[in-house]
């Protein structure tokens, strides 16, 4: 079985790099890339983020907790090195791992606290919310640790301390997943713009591998053996191109079309070397966090609380026009689907949204 997704989607059932200077550079034309604004502009046009959509005259402290409440993962320093004689910093390098560890929480959020939880500084927070927060700390043993994806990342054909694009952290986060038995996520790559239903669905509908490191292999073997035969939540990510020189008008519809869904888990992208999770948009400006701040690494003991602050962005968000974009990388869309009915309602949601795209080209 297909469906289509344009945009162009259709769905169907350890060597250090020398080039960390060289990247760095990079860091000193974000501020040009960037249109960092004061405040949201008062507009009559709704706000979208992540499928939730707010009025700025009438939920803007609505909007900015949601925001704020998202997983905000920045460059760190001072971690124990990579491979053990690696870097201690990601700074320069590791902006697209960090992007892609924030489009992994939020899906790992949904999974366990919901679309709605908020994060509040003055409230105690739920086990959950530490125990997603530990599989992204910068250590070795944590699941979704710098270190885990740098490392593995060599055998997608990356050094540790090279740049990735988004496809090569799509494949990354795939083969980490195997190991994970808490969250037991499938995680579904499409290739060719293409999503084969069947592939989903049985992927889907099986138990998850294997313990991996950082995730608590003996609650994740007592998990496997309850676990009934039913739907694995699914994170699907899909590469988008959206033009080959600029920006192509007639998908930028389509584009702003993701963030609407409630399945959404944002978008990676940017320029080559500069990468930065998109998480929503308002007229034809993209919201997104940035990960370019370098930040202590956060030291704490295993299972225990995590300090959190430096975790959430807590100033105005970020914007930039859709038309900044740069098509030569490769944007990556994410979406999260608990169950097998909100996987059907995504793929519903996606033939509306090409239907209406292919009207609206024949108009023009």
């Amino acid at each position: 079985m297909e469906a289509g997704f344009h945009c162009d989607c259709v769905c169907h059932n350890t060597n250090v790099s020398p080039i960390i200077p060289v990247l760095a550079k990079y860091e000193n034309q974000i501020n040009a890339f960037s249109d960092f604004l004061e405040d949201l502009p008062e507009v009559d046009e709704p706000v979208w983020i992540l499928g939730a959509c707010y009025d700025l005259k009438t939920k803007k402290s609505e909007l900015l907790s949601d925001v704020r409440s998202r997983l905000w993962f920045t460059y760190r320093k001072k971690f124990s090195p990579i491979g053990g004689t690696g870097p201690s910093s990601d700074a320069g390098w590791g902006c697209m791992l960090r992007c892609g560890q924030m489009i992994l929480a939020q899906a790992l959020v949904c999974r366990h606290l919901g679309r709605d939880w908020r994060w509040d500084p003055e409230k105690r927070q739920p086990k959950e919310y530490h125990r997603i927060l530990h599989c992204f700390l910068d250590k070795k043993d944590s699941c979704y640790s710098i270190h885990q994806m740098a490392q593995m990342g060599v055998g997608e054909g990356k050094s540790v301390g090279e740049w990735y694009g988004p496809n090569t952290v799509a494949q990354v986060l795939k083969k980490l997943a195997l190991f994970d038995d808490w969250n037991t996520l499938a995680v579904y790559v499409s290739m060719d713009n293409t999503v084969v239903i069947e592939d989903i669905k049985k992927q889907c509908n099986s138990r998850a591998g294997k313990a991996g490191p950082g995730c608590s292999e003996a609650q994740g073997r007592t998990l496997q053996s309850q676990r009934p035969l039913d739907w694995r939540p699914l994170l699907l990510v899909i590469p988008l191109r959206m033009g080959i020189n600029s920006i192509n008008p007639v998908y930028i519809q389509a584009f702003k079309e993701c963030f609407k869904m409630p399945q959404s888990c944002g978008v990676l992208g940017g320029k080559p070397n500069l990468a930065y999770y998109f998480i929503g948009f308002i007229d034809d400006e993209l919201i997104y966090l940035d990960p370019h701040t370098t930040q202590q690494a956060v030291d704490t003991e295993s299972g225990s609380a995590v300090d959190d602050q430096s975790y959430h962005c807590q100033r105005t968000p970020h914007r930039m026009k859709i038309t900044s974009l740069d098509p030569s990388v490769a944007l990556v869309s994410g979406f999260f689907c608990k169950s097998e009915e909100d996987f059907d309602s995504w793929c519903d949601l996606v033939q509306q949204v090409r239907l209406t795209c292919m009207q609206n080209r024949s108009r023009t």
